[in-house]
């Protein structure tokens, strides 16, 4: 049975009572080829005319993507790390570009795969970083600019509009996947309660509603009940009369 969301649907309503608008943006993580799962998400991304923002890994992506990509509307690229490689301890959280290896090498890493990236994709390769695992080092954020990027997208609401001198912080904030308990679809209610309470943060001012809301996906690991929660949350969105998908190509001018 297909989630409901009946309380984001109430929530949205209100915002539509008040005549409000709810900027928005989808993020997918992990590209590197063209699959089955890539096609499935471009299909229901061009059905709701949703502009979709691929983090792509930079050093394995293929030619083949760059191909299929550059084929269609609406999509963007943002630089997903360089291998997407963990160099923390065993006994520390995934990360490539945390405090674990000398700040040069890493800033190498992320200009060479921004750069790649811009060479393979053209002017869908946006300069905007997303840190494997979401996990960035203080160190590393402050030289992005450096780097040649000028925004910066992580997960959960941001802290302030620009994450370093010149580079524009925005995150994604809902993610439909179970991690913690090994993949699949989480609580299809406690989703929907989560997002309707930070709906109603923006709605009366206690959070940042100039910062984009940020859908995240990962079309690589979705069974068919995320795929589907994803179709009905854009459906949500599209029938509320009050979501605007926002290109992260205009934020960042």
């Amino acid at each position: 049975m297909k989630a409901k969301l009946a309380l984001t649907r109430a929530e949205l309503e209100r915002w539509r009572d008040q005549n409000l608008v709810l900027p928005l943006w989808w993020r997918d993580d992990d590209a590197v080829e063209p699959t089955p799962a890539l096609e499935r998400l471009l299909s229901i991304a061009g059905r709701f005319e949703a502009p979709i923002h691929l983090a792509v890994v930079a050093e394995p992506a293929t030619s083949d993507l760059s191909e299929r990509l550059r084929l269609t509307r609406g999509v963007f690229v943002l630089t997903h790390g360089w291998k997407h490689a963990n160099h923390a301890p065993a006994d520390q959280k995934k990360a490539e570009f945390g405090s674990h290896r000398p700040l040069p090498v890493m800033l190498d890493e992320m200009a060479s795969g921004r750069e790649r990236l811009a060479a393979m994709f053209g002017e869908i390769a946006l300069p905007a970083f997303v840190p494997p695992w979401n996990r960035i080092a203080p160190a590393v954020t402050d030289r992005l600019g450096t780097a040649g990027f000028r925004a910066l997208s992580a997960f959960t609401p941001r802290g302030a509009p620009f994450a370093a001198k010149g580079v524009l912080q925005i995150n994604t904030h809902l993610d439909p996947v179970a991690w913690k308990s090994g993949g699949g679809l989480l609580d299809p209610q406690m989703l929907d309660t989560q997002l309707a309470r930070e709906l109603a943060a923006r709605r009366t001012g206690v959070a940042d509603n100039a910062e984009p809301y940020g859908i995240l996906t990962h079309h690589l690991v979705h069974d068919d009940a995320t795929w589907d929660f994803t179709e009905v949350l854009l459906e949500t969105f599209a029938e509320s009369g009050t979501a605007r998908w926002t290109p992260l190509q205009k934020e960042i001018v």
